[in-house]
């Protein structure tokens, strides 16, 4: 059973057209190979951002440029190919159930644009490192079709397919479309094939004219290349790949039955997972204690130069037994205790490990494990399933190896993030149990619903107290407020640091009573109405600053908004450069939201930067430490005929203006159409009569909350009194061999007092790449600047890879001033980050909130 697919990403325009041809062909040929195809392999052919695909098109057809005005998926954007792990948008959850839940392909192949300069396409197999987490045998079949497709390529005289270091592409990270399907027992595999539906060219590049086990066979330059050529070499692919199946059918389904027969065993024994830095760390302390000598550990840098082996000629290595101690064995499962304050987030971890067809069960009463009680509705998830790889990723710590070239060198950017174990990120509380568990235990077979909330009653209540620890709470706010509720936020109150309250109206139970069905929110009634210092809330009106194209993290954003149900209307309530320079803001907006979107000074944040709008390898990641990696290894994009770079897959036309015409041969479309006011509007980037009136907004009385990027600019423009932390003692800049930390899960120590940090843990776990992390350069006293989360130590790794994390070292990664009579949050780290860490929510809806909750000011 085999996958193919297209137009994931909507602007590679290629992946969508080559499938058309690839069905017209199945549906139509009668040849003995195409015939043998169809009797021996079932081919699920999925357009998989058909709403996409018209978005592009109709624009290229329209206006000459397939770069679009708006994300061309709603939320996602280009990280459409990166929500598959946690399934937060509409498409990755249909696209999960048919893969992991209802068909189970052997083989998934996900088509992308665009291939590296001087090549034709990008194909596996992949380059390290690859992931410890899943078989064996879904690294080796990867490596099998990757050769099976080479050698067709060459068959049929088709030269130009590079594969392993040609571009940045590996199998650590989990989350794309063919990535975790290895963590399911499947051989997923890529390529980034060249193309454009106006004419290119592919230019001389000396690295990619002679052969090596990157490149068997060189394509020489062209000065045409037509989009039905690359439309060939994928079909070639999926020819390839659908012999393959169909020739070793048999030994396909087999190793996929012996996978998942494996770990099954394996979650059900004593077993062990090495990862570097684990080992060093052992290797470290039995070198100290004379019990070993050092030996070279791959991937971890601290013992690159250690040359000897450890251990006695014919005995076991003191390194392999220390690292095969019972205390240091796989877990054979995970429980997620129903207690924990907020178990609604952790249902919908629950949820998304479902999504990937993970098996889940659910106490139906109280049970005891390894002498800890749980209550009923804890979730048991155990390691003994088909699908154990995918399981120990989303709970385990990601080590990634030290991806360092030679001693002294640069680091090697990573595909995408490092780390992002996603109970992690969503703040789940869980217990690791090393040994065979049972109890009182059902198997869900449909979604976790968090068990309903409580109205704990009082005679003739004034109002119902709830807590602050809940992300759903907030979600109970904007349903009262929109309903004319009466909501205060207390300083302090009977169910924790800035409890909830609202007060009590002939309408206010029925509301209550929905709430805690739906949502798992527990309110507990109160006689008298509370006192002390409090804020009451109203009804939100929310800024949402974005540019013409859309940045990725404002349209995650927007999911999370719809999500969580705040008042926030798209179009009407999204914020464009003109509307800034205009001014009169605060008349408008109780709150601007800057996500990754600079405040000035005329560019935009890292990752405020649209799909459109970068030139970097057809599916390389967004992230400025990692997008520029495609181009640093020759995965950049393929220019048109006289054109720009070609953006994400654009084919060389993303990059062009309306209006601007390549000058390749064949291109005798019509001039373009003007672009629609509604989206020429749009254009532009903030100026300084924007930068003043935006200081303006914030004196009045505004609050602008500053996310990733983003909060460079804003502790540029508002002046305030922080400086880069990340120097040496002279104030130069760190170079990349002495700090890089790409995609990583760091600790904060929390300063939870401060009204922007109620209901969140002492330390959190924040998604870090390569952030702004700030030093107070004059010391606090007499500012209004108060710092909010700081790296508590050298060591704040969670999950991922941090060289030279010592630099982080006391570091502020949150702060929040006032100025004049408005606020200005600073979020360094992907506060939002593809709507994953949940744990981190509670900081941005409460600056939403402060920003009218003007008593704590």
């Amino acid at each position: 059973m085999v996958w193919i697919d297209g137009g994931l990403h909507a602007s590679e325009v290629l992946g969508a057209q080559q499938l058309l041809e690839l069905v017209w062909q199945m549906v139509s040929r009668t040849d003995d190979e195409t015939m043998r195809f169809l009797n021996d392999d079932i081919i699920l052919c999925t357009l998989v951002n058909p709403d996409g695909m018209d978005l592009v098109s109709d624009q290229y057809m329209k206006y000459g440029s397939t770069s679009t005005p708006v994300l061309y998926n709603h939320y996602a954007g280009h990280d459409d190919n990166r929500d598959f792990y946690m399934a937060a948008t509409a498409e990755s959850t249909n696209i999960n159930k048919v893969l992991y839940r209802d068909w189970y392909p052997q083989i998934v192949y996900n088509h992308h644009q665009t291939g590296p300069q001087g090549t034709v396409m990008f194909s596996a197999p992949f380059r390290d490192p690859f992931n410890y987490n899943f078989h064996p045998y879904a690294a080796a079949g990867i490596d099998v079709v990757g050769s099976m497709m080479a050698e067709r390529f060459i068959a049929e005289g088709k030269p130009g397919v590079t594969s392993r270091k040609g571009a940045p592409y590996s199998t650590w990270f989990n989350g794309g479309l063919r990535t975790t399907a290895h963590f399911h027992n499947m051989i997923g595999i890529l390529t980034e094939t060249i193309g454009s539906p106006t004419p290119m060219s592919i230019p001389f590049v000396a690295g990619k004219q002679i052969g090596d086990s990157n490149l068997w066979w060189p394509i020489q330059p062209q000065a045409v290349w037509h989009f039905r050529q690359s439309i060939e070499y994928s079909i070639t692919a999926n020819r390839a790949i659908l012999d393959y199946a169909s020739r070793y059918r048999e030994r396909v389904l087999y190793m996929m039955y012996e996978e998942g027969r494996d770990e099954i065993a394996w979650g059900g024994e004593d077993h062990w997972t090495f990862t570097p830095h684990k080992m060093a760390h052992v290797q470290e302390e039995l070198v100290a204690r004379g019990a070993a000598q050092p030996t070279a550990i791959p991937g971890a840098a601290s013992t690159s130069a250690f040359g000897g082996r450890g251990g006695r000629a014919g005995g076991v290595d003191p390194l392999y037994t220390a690292m095969t101690t019972k205390a240091l064995r796989d877990p054979r499962g995970f429980i997620i205790p129903s207690d924990q304050p907020d178990f609604g987030t952790a249902t919908k971890f629950v949820n998304a490990l479902i999504k990937a067809g993970i098996t889940i069960m659910r106490a139906t009463a109280p049970f005891t494990v390894a002498g800890k009680s749980y209550p009923a509705n804890s979730y048991v998830v155990k390691t003994a399933q088909a699908f154990r790889p995918h399981v120990m990723d989303m709970f385990e710590p990601q080590d990634h190896p030290d991806d360092i070239p030679y001693p002294g060198g640069p680091p090697t950017p990573p595909y995408d993030a490092t780390g992002y174990t996603l109970a992690f990120q969503m703040g789940v509380q869980f217990d690791r149990v090393l040994d065979a568990l049972d109890g009182p235990f059902e198997k869900l077979t449909d979604f976790a619903k968090v068990p309903a909330g409580v109205i704990r009653s009082a005679q003739g209540p004034a109002g119902y107290y709830f807590s602050h620890q809940a992300n759903n709470s907030f979600i109970v706010i904007n349903r009262l407020l929109a309903a004319n509720e009466d909501v205060s936020w207390l300083s302090n109150g009977p169910m924790g640091t800035g409890t909830f309250y609202v007060a009590s109206k002939p309408t206010t139970p029925a509301l209550l009573q929905k709430a805690a069905v739906d949502l798992g929110v527990t309110f507990q009634a109160t006689a008298t109405a509370p006192a002390g210092p409090s804020a009451k809330l109203r009804k939100l009106k929310i800024g949402l600053v974005d540019h013409y194209g859309g940045g990725m993290p404002v349209g995650w954003t927007r999911l999370v908004f719809k999500d969580f149900e705040f008042p926030y209307e798209e179009e009407r309530d999204d914020v464009y450069p003109p509307e800034i320079d205009a001014g009169n803001l605060h008349a408008k907006y109780d709150v601007l939201v800057f996500n990754g979107e600079s405040l000035g000074g005329g560019g935009r944040g890292g990752r405020g930067a649209a799909a459109a709008d970068v030139a970097s390898a057809g599916d390389a990641p967004p992230s400025p430490s990692m997008a520029g990696a495609g181009g640093a290894q020759g995965a950049g994009g393929v220019r048109a005929a006289g054109g720009a770079a070609g953006a994400r897959g654009g084919g060389g036309r993303a990059g062009l203006p309306a209006g601007a015409r390549s000058a390749a041969a064949g291109d005798d479309r019509p001039a373009p159409l003007p672009i629609p006011e509604k989206y020429a509007r749009r254009q532009g980037t903030i100026t300084a009569a924007g930068a003043a009136a935006l200081q303006q907004f914030v004196e009045d009385g505004g609050t602008i909350i500053a996310i990733g990027s983003a909060a460079t600019s804003a502790v540029r423009q508002f002046r305030l009194p922080l400086t880069n932390h990340l120097v040496k003692a002279d104030g130069s800049p760190l170079s990349s061999t002495e700090y890089y930390v790409p995609g990583t899960l760091l600790q904060v120590s929390v300063d939870t007092q401060n009204p922007v940090a109620h209901g969140v843990s002492a330390q959190v776990d924040v998604f870090f790449d390569n952030d702004p992390v700030w030093t107070p350069s004059t010391g606090l006293a007499g500012t209004n600047l108060h710092v909010v989360a700081t790296f508590p130590n050298d060591h704040p790794l969670r999950s991922g890879w941090a060289w030279g994390q010592k630099y982080l070292d006391k570091g502020v990664e949150m702060a929040e001033t006032t100025i004049g009579k408005g606020r200005v949050f600073l979020f360094g780290n992907e506060l939002l980050f593809r709507s994953q860490p949940h744990g981190n929510f509670k900081f941005f809806f409460n600056a939403l909130y402060l920003s009218v909750a003007t008593e704590f000011r």
